[in-house]
């Protein structure tokens, strides 16, 4: 009996002291928003198959006035081993701190700390890419000029991407007053820039807040969304964009894998890697096409009907005769028609389509690959394989690998 005892005690001690091994990490990722609850999915997915961690997190202190350095006496109490954080006002007193850090930056990067960055280039090129498949002739962009550097690097990647195209973007510039930059009088400005545009247009804003900001200025100045002017934003906020009268496409990113990837990393660093300028990025997977992008700018109506044809049968094997078949026209027709309105052929827009779909098929479920073929009516996985690699130049694997979730 006495054996016993002996024995459920030291497996009692030996417990308590394997979980003052467990890492205790601090989060400080604001919740209200699709990018934040990402990461912490990720970080969440790391933990569950490599922990435990202990988090140690409040709600986004630094948004209620006052009580940052609560908060920051709170983190020297809470005598972590490691921190995740997203920027805010106190972040450079948090990296002093000592901790292995990892900052997921509002502004410019911080030096000597491990950087979760997006492909803001990346972001704007795919938005592009969005707009001019759609047949849009004119562009535009708005951001929030300089005050972000990912603003300014989205309108770049957005802006050349047109320009390789062969056409201009037209950019709304914020008012550098703050008194004028106040939502009720930015509004009006916001309304006039628009009215003065060509149409229809297609317009990319830096985020879905910024989208919905140009959906409400859209109202004021009375123009028709997306009949008018087209908007595509980013972050793919489903609450933000679904919350609009109109819903608002936006462009998607992986960031549960970069939230994973951080973890990762914090792992190591908590281990005793060297903290230096390490860099996770977040890159854009594909555009969730919604209301407000759901218009064809293609002034040829048998090219505009091929197109929404090629489109409504984009999960079946379809080819350029069954388009030919659904249109009045004939195929010699039909290919010059394309190369003129758009600068392709019907069989490219048939295995972009076709990409498309398998492309949101890797990045958004875990299906395999074999699956994801008799889904979309490929006869096997390597001929999906082929035909992906084609249009990509990557594999189905390295694609989800890079792409979709960790």
């Amino acid at each position: 009996m006495a054996l016993k005892i002996t024995l459920k005690l030291t497996r009692s001690i030996y417990k308590i002291i394997d979980m003052t091994k467990i890492p205790k990490v601090i989060l400080l990722i604001d919740t209200s928003r699709a990018y934040g609850r990402g990461l912490l999915r990720g970080i969440a997915k790391y933990s569950n198959l490599h922990g435990p961690w202990i988090f140690n997190w409040r709600p986004p202190f630094y948004r209620e006035t006052g009580r940052e350095e609560i908060a920051l006496s709170q983190l020297k109490d809470w005598s972590g081993d490691g921190i995740i954080i997203r920027e805010q006002k106190k972040t450079i007193e948090i990296i002093s701190m000592g901790l292995p850090t990892i900052v997921a930056p509002w502004r410019e990067p911080f030096p000597g700390v491990a950087n979760i960055i997006t492909d803001s280039v990346a972001i704007g090129r795919m938005a592009a890419e969005h707009l001019l498949h759609r047949g849009f002739r004119h562009f535009g962009y708005c951001g929030f000029g300089d005050m972000f550097y990912w603003s300014r690097e989205r309108s770049e990647g957005f802006s050349k991407r047109i320009a390789e195209a062969g056409f201009k973007t037209h950019f709304y510039q914020q008012p550098k007053s703050r008194a004028q930059r106040l939502w009720e009088k930015e509004q009006i400005l916001l309304a006039d820039w628009l009215k003065s545009l060509p149409k229809p247009i297609g317009l990319m804003a830096c985020t879905d807040d910024r989208s919905r900001d140009v959906m409400e200025a859209c109202k004021i100045a009375g123009l028709n969304v997306p009949v008018e002017i087209a908007i595509v934003g980013a972050d793919n906020d489903e609450i933000i964009c679904n919350l609009s009268d109109i819903p608002l496409s936006s462009v998607a990113f992986n960031v549960e894998k970069a939230g994973y990837e951080a973890a990762e990393l914090l792992d190591e660093l908590m281990a005793g890697k060297k903290m230096a300028d390490q860099r996770i990025l977040v890159r854009p997977t594909h555009v969730v096409a919604r209301q407000s992008t759901d218009i064809l700018a293609i002034s040829d109506k048998e090219v505009a009907e091929a197109v929404r044809f090629i489109r409504r049968h984009s999960r079946e094997p379809i080819q350029v005769r069954d388009v030919v078949d659904a249109i009045a026209l004939s195929r010699r027709s039909l290919y010059q028609r394309f190369h003129r309105v758009l600068g392709r052929s019907p069989n490219e827009e048939i295995r972009r389509t076709r990409v498309e779909q398998i492309t949101r098929m890797l990045v958004e479920t875990d299906l395999s690959v074999k699956k994801i073929a008799l889904a979309l009516g490929f006869s096997d996985a390597a001929h999906i394989a082929r035909y992906f690699r084609q249009e990509k130049g990557l594999s189905l694997i390295e694609y989800r690998k890079q792409y979709g979730r960790k």
